[in-house]
């Protein structure tokens, strides 16, 4: 695979993202794949990379670009240390979904505008804080995005948040894998349950799952993080993508 370091035009400036193409004679598919709270980092990077290596040319965008430059997480630490973990929600705070939609047009744009790709609907998938954003997405792009998928991903069927992503369900066309974490208070199984509710209400082809792993079960460098089901995660993509982006 090859890794570039990229920049990429938004409304609100200029965003750095690592891309990640497949080895070989493309055009590929174009995945956008973004992180969990700590942000843009290795393990992402290396997660893209392993994507990259299913066939698909894997867009990761610092979703924290308006404040560049930021110090980066450690995400072994981040929770444990007050201060810190009160950087990271401040800096989450800052990220609304309206910005998540604007971002998520100049980040398909540019995916479909690189010779390495099909042009086509792209996938999305997110890890926590970005599995929500893809949900988000998936539900304000419209056909621009052929499958979204989120990994134990928070707030996202919230019944009293005028933002919460399941309000969106019926604007969604994209097929839905959504795969939940055991003991996960930012998704309950009440919030599962209204998730698949309004999923199933709207007509979307969908799936919900819940891993055998806690919170963060994907990330390598999450303290939390699961071979087995980071293994599953990654069959569950290649399945979801295979079916509705090749």
């Amino acid at each position: 695979m090859t890794q570039h370091d990229v920049e990429v035009p938004t409304a609100d400036g200029v965003a750095a993202a690592s891309l990640h193409v497949p080895d070989g004679d493309g055009p590929w598919p174009g995945v956008v794949m973004y992180p969990d709270a700590a942000g843009l980092r290795a393990a992402h990077r290396d997660m893209a990379e392993h994507l990259a290596g299913l066939g698909y040319v894997t867009l990761v965008p610092d979703v924290y670009y308006r404040h560049a430059p930021w110090a980066p997480f450690d995400a072994t630490t981040v929770f444990a240390d007050p201060d810190e973990r009160a950087r990271l929600f401040a800096l989450m705070g800052t990220v609304t979904p309206e910005m998540m939609a604007a971002d998520a047009h100049a980040f398909i744009d540019f995916l479909r505008a690189r010779p390495e790709t099909t042009g086509g609907p792209v996938g999305t998938t997110g890890y926590c804080m970005g599995g929500r954003t893809s949900m988000i997405v998936a539900g304000r792009l419209g056909d621009a995005v052929g499958a979204a998928a989120s990994f134990h991903g928070g707030g996202l069927a919230v019944a009293d948040s005028a933002d919460s992503p399941h309000l969106r369900a019926g604007d969604i066309t994209a097929t839905v894998y959504v795969a939940g974490a055991i003991e996960d208070q930012s998704f309950t199984d009440d919030q599962r349950e209204l998730l698949e509710t309004a999923l199933t209400e709207a007509g979307v082809s969908h799936l919900i799952e819940t891993y055998p792993a806690h919170h963060g079960f994907t990330v390598p460098d999450n303290d939390t993080f699961d071979e087995t089901a980071a293994a599953r995660h990654w069959d569950a993509l290649a399945n979801l993508y295979g079916r509705t982006l090749a």
